[in-house]
């Protein structure tokens, strides 16, 4: 089945809320389509016509500045008429309740609604309430699908494929929409996956889904393809989950002389924004071995080819 008529069936997928419910064959079909997307970010001129008349809508209930803007470009480059509900400035600020806010915006006409939410499963609540098309941009520690599948991308681009490579996800997984949607995601390649952290930040069940537990990072690195290493959410976290970010600096910070004990060629990523010092070392973040920043290009890339195959639009118009 080529894009075009796998895009026609994607495209009766009214909503994106998490990689949990979404089958491998969706998300090969959504990197692929990423690959001419990051095509076009690469151009003078960064613009085609495959979305133009149709109309998206950005709600972010949380401080972002990747994921908001990397969506808010995407449609734009797509030709998608775009806006941004700033909810700071918003009548949510006068009482108004999240239906009554999606109820107005949907009369608003726009087709699709990212949205990013504190509490866990907004979005799907939100989905279940308007005719608009939803996309969870990270719903409390729920799931972030769509940095995921930007993560995915990049470690295909780097590891030419996903099939069978070892993964290490490194700290505060217990508050982690990220880890929580990579896991989802990549083990539905087969992956295997390692975590790490302190013992207070790893929820319990992880075994039911085939991941492997490591209080101590050499165990989960030694041997891996990938380390994706989480920024620590002090925003999310009760106190007394581990004395100090000193202490967990010194057992869980990704130095040099850990990524050693890798597979040859093993890639560094994170979602950003990097706490230097605390979970990653400057020596990593600025080195050849991390991804950071070609993932910010890719995250482009990936929400480009989800707005492109959620809104239908045709494939004869990338090249355009």
């Amino acid at each position: 089945m080529g894009i075009s008529a796998q895009s026609t069936q994607f495209n009766r997928r009214k909503d994106l809320l998490g990689l949990k419910d979404v089958s491998n064959e969706e998300i090969e079909l959504i990197l692929n389509t990423a690959i001419p997307m990051k095509d076009i970010i690469g151009r003078e001129i960064k613009k085609v016509p495959t979305l133009r008349g149709k109309g998206m809508i950005t709600v972010f209930y949380e401080n972002s500045t990747r994921t908001r803007t990397s969506f808010e470009l995407a449609g734009k480059y797509l030709s998608a008429d775009t806006s941004n509900l700033a909810v700071s400035t918003s009548s949510v600020q006068k009482g108004e309740t999240l239906r009554d806010t999606i109820k107005t915006l949907e009369m608003m006409g726009p087709d699709i609604l990212v949205m990013r939410h504190g509490m866990t499963g907004a979005p799907h609540y939100v989905a279940q309430n308007t005719s608009m098309r939803v996309i969870n941009a990270g719903d409390g520690t729920n799931e972030h699908p769509t940095q995921a599948l930007l993560d995915m991308f990049s470690i295909r681009e780097h590891k030419g494929r996903l099939a069978g490579l070892k993964v290490a996800i490194v700290g505060d997984i217990l508050h982690s929409r990220v880890a929580r949607s990579n896991i989802y995601g990549l083990a539905k390649f087969g992956c295997e996956i390692r975590v790490a952290g302190p013992p207070t930040m790893i929820p319990p069940g992880l075994d039911h889904l085939g991941v492997k537990v490591c209080f101590n990072l050499k165990d989960a690195i030694r041997d891996v393809d990938v380390v994706n290493v989480l920024r620590i959410q002090r925003e999310r976290q009760q106190t007394g989950l581990f004395p100090s970010l000193e202490e967990y600096s010194e057992l869980y910070m990704l130095r040099p002389e850990h990524l050693s004990l890798a597979a040859d060629n093993a890639i560094v990523l994170h979602p950003g924004p990097i706490n230097r010092g605390v979970e990653i070392s400057t020596d990593i973040a600025d080195s050849d071995t991390a991804v950071i920043n070609e993932q910010v290009t890719n995250g482009v890339a990936v929400r480009m080819a989800l707005l492109f195959l959620m809104m239908g639009g045709r494939r004869d118009e990338i090249a355009a």
